[in-house]
């Protein structure tokens, strides 16, 4: 097969594989107590590898299914032991993904753009969306998890770098959802009302969610503004 085709190939089964991933988040849906079901049929140290397993293999592919993973990590092991958990599974995704897309749809992204171009791409990048703005990115519910690691694949970021953001910036994240789910308990069935109810009776966490909210607000208008 001519070189030049291979890139154009890869890049578009990999949006067809993209396309895929997403279609089968909204067909399929995975009921929480069926996976807490199974996974109280374990002891502790198992079912916590199980979990992690099942989340990496499930989610990557499942990309929706991941907060019913959560929210089962919270139910079951509690805010702090679910945010590690989901922790370690999400970098592991992390790296899958980054890989995936670099992989997949690198060699179009080079081929596409000439080397000046894409050298002053990379710069760009690093000067206006540099490390720490990178960091607070990956730690505020701004972009999806999924979406910025397919990103970070397609960009000229070191491996070595991604992989220092995702694992520096993904627990605040996580734990923030994860305590608000563990704290609410099955009461997240009742829809939105449950959630503001809580927040609204717990001062502290409110106050932290409006100021981590309007952070991430924040760096988005800043990224968004930047030329």
């Amino acid at each position: 097969m001519n070189r030049d085709y291979q890139g154009q190939i890869k890049f578009v089964l990999f949006i067809l594989i993209l396309v895929i991933f997403i279609i089968l988040g909204n067909r399929y849906q995975i009921n929480p107590e069926y996976i807490q079901d199974k996974l109280y049929r374990f002891p502790g140290l198992v079912m916590a590898a199980i979990f992690i397993a099942a989340y990496v293999l499930v989610t990557f592919f499942i990309w929706f299914s991941k907060d019913v993973f959560r929210l089962v990590a919270a139910f079951i092991f509690g805010a702090g032991l679910s945010t590690l958990l989901v922790w370690v599974a999400e970098t592991i995704n992390a790296c899958l993904l980054f890989y995936f897309s670099r992989f997949m749809g690198g060699q179009f992204i080079q081929e596409s753009i000439s080397k000046e171009r894409l050298l002053n791409w990379q710069q760009r990048m690093e000067r206006h969306s540099g490390f720490f703005s990178l960091l607070l990115l990956r730690a505020v519910p701004l972009v999806p998890f999924r979406f910025f690691d397919l990103f970070m694949g397609l960009s000229g970021i070191s491996f070595r770098k991604f992989a220092v953001i995702v694992i520096l910036g993904s627990p605040l994240r996580i734990f923030w959802l994860q305590y608000i789910l563990a704290a609410i308990g099955r009461n997240i069935f009742q829809g939105p009302a449950a959630l503001i109810n809580y927040l609204l009776e717990e001062k502290l966490l409110f106050m932290v969610s409006l100021v981590y909210l309007i952070l991430a607000l924040f760096l988005g208008y800043k990224l968004g503004g930047r030329k």
